[in-house]
């Protein structure tokens, strides 16, 4: 789609499961079911959807998916699809073109294709690019933390770093014009959501701040929210623009709805009116 003078492309790296459970936190499944299935395994599907931007004569791509290096085990529990640089190239988008990657945080299914193994060590995937990610989430990751060290897998950013590749932010920071990052904690303490904007117009990449359409509602969260009440705060400031300026919303793992503008009714529930894409 066009947001004023640049193309936005959905691009997805496929599906990978979660527990349902995980995925909507304290929500009881009596409540979160009616909006999404489960398996018999209590799973549910859910999407990863990155962004293609092309502005200015750049590439950028917000987000890079789960990838293809996961362990034995994680792959047979999370069975992901690794579909991303399948649906670059149907974009008419090489890893040789993109200029600029930005992950919104470092856990493994926001930037698993940042490298690939080659010939038994582990490179940039997209060689030209400048890679940008929160400071705070390296030196988080870093830790290896009881709570969250299963979310961060090094080989998808320390590489990287190492190499001078990947830049690190303390958010605020614009990366190309147009196209800015903004710290909005709870999720993890530094995760950033992404502003895109052209011409008077604005998309926003919230990442898991809201992860789908499904968790719009200020309380409906994920179970792997370090920081939820946050999380509701961060919503309130995020809504608070968003929805009277007319954002478009992109939504990380939503697999129907990647893309929407949130609205409030007049009773004040939170709702989403889906783009064509």
């Amino acid at each position: 789609m066009r947001l004023g003078a640049f193309d936005l492309t959905i691009v997805s790296d496929g599906t990978y499961y979660l527990d349902g459970g995980n995925f909507f936190g304290i929500v009881p499944k009596v409540l979160w079911q009616k909006r999404a299935q489960p398996d018999e395994q209590n799973r549910l599907v859910v999407g990863l959807n990155s962004v293609l931007v092309r502005a200015g004569g750049k590439t950028v791509l917000i987000e890079t998916g789960i990838g293809n290096k996961l362990s034995e085990k994680m792959a047979r529990n999370f069975s992901p699809q690794a579909k991303l640089l399948e649906n670059l190239r149907a974009a008419d988008c090489e890893p040789g073109h993109v200029d600029v990657v930005i992950n919104s945080h470092l856990h493994f299914d926001h930037c698993g294709w940042n490298t690939v193994r080659d010939a038994g060590k582990i490179v940039a995937t997209f060689p030209n690019a400048i890679y940008y990610a929160p400071r705070g989430e390296w030196e988080v990751a870093k830790l290896q933390r009881e709570r969250d060290a299963v979310s961060y897998i090094s080989e998808n950013y320390d590489p990287l770093i190492s190499s001078g590749q990947m830049k690190l932010l303390d958010g605020g920071e614009t990366i190309v014009p147009g196209i800015s990052v903004e710290n909005f904690p709870g999720h993890t303490r530094s995760m950033m959501a992404i502003h895109i904007e052209s011409e008077g117009k604005r998309a926003c990449y919230i990442s898991d701040l809201i992860p789908t359409t499904n968790h719009l509602d200020l309380t409906w969260g994920m179970s792997f929210d370090l920081f939820p009440l946050e999380t509701i705060e961060n919503k309130k400031r995020f809504y608070a623009r968003a929805i009277p300026e007319k954002w478009l919303v992109i939504f990380t793992h939503d697999p129907k709805t990647p893309a929407a503008h949130v609205e409030k009714t007049p009773e004040g529930r939170l709702t989403s009116a889906p783009v064509q894409l």
